[in-house]
């Protein structure tokens, strides 16, 4: 009885939280992740998005960061190629109420001390959709809109770098 009750426990099913794991080589403990290419008319947004990887990998808790290449095992290096906005939802004055934001890059995450590419995505694609404020009248307020795009930006940045370095880390 007291076997089969140590065989119970011991056994397990053999899933595992997923978002938690690498599959990167063990010894790579610094990653540098240089200001990326920014291919897009809109400014800052290469550091908003730069600065979200950062923090999504230090938040991971197993790599030390670094703004440079130099003197990291491995560096995540790219540009951002893209970004569009596009009507999703039109209010009755056939004015914008919804926008889908699509973010275009190409990514390569390479061994620094061997040269040997470890993730890269020449045409990753990402889309956030949010909803514009409107006026007491119906109409969608040009100030608004540009006061919204910092936070649309900020959620679009720290969820594209969430995507970003869960696919590095996980070899999708």
């Amino acid at each position: 009885m007291l076997v089969l009750i140590a065989a119970t426990l011991s056994s397990s099913c053999g899933y595992a939280l997923a978002g938690r794991g690498s599959f990167l080589p063990a010894d790579i403990r610094v990653v540098g992740v240089p200001l990326l290419e920014n291919r897009t008319p809109y400014t800052r947004l290469d550091q908003m998005i730069t600065d979200k990887i950062r923090t999504e990998f230090i938040d991971r808790g197993k790599y030390n960061i670094r703004f440079e290449a130099a003197g990291a095992d491995a560096v995540l290096s790219g540009a951002i190629t893209g970004l569009l906005f596009q009507a999703a939802g039109l209010t009755e004055q056939q004015l914008a109420s919804r926008q889908i934001v699509t973010v275009t890059m190409r990514l390569q995450f390479t061994d620094a001390r061997n040269g040997q590419v470890l993730w890269s995505n020449e045409a990753l694609t990402f889309r956030e959709q949010y909803d514009l404020k409107t006026t007491a009248n119906g109409q969608v307020d040009g100030a608004v809109l540009l006061e919204q795009e910092g936070p649309a930006f900020d959620r679009l940045s720290r969820d594209l770098a969430r995507s970003v370095v869960t696919s590095i880390l996980e070899a999708f």
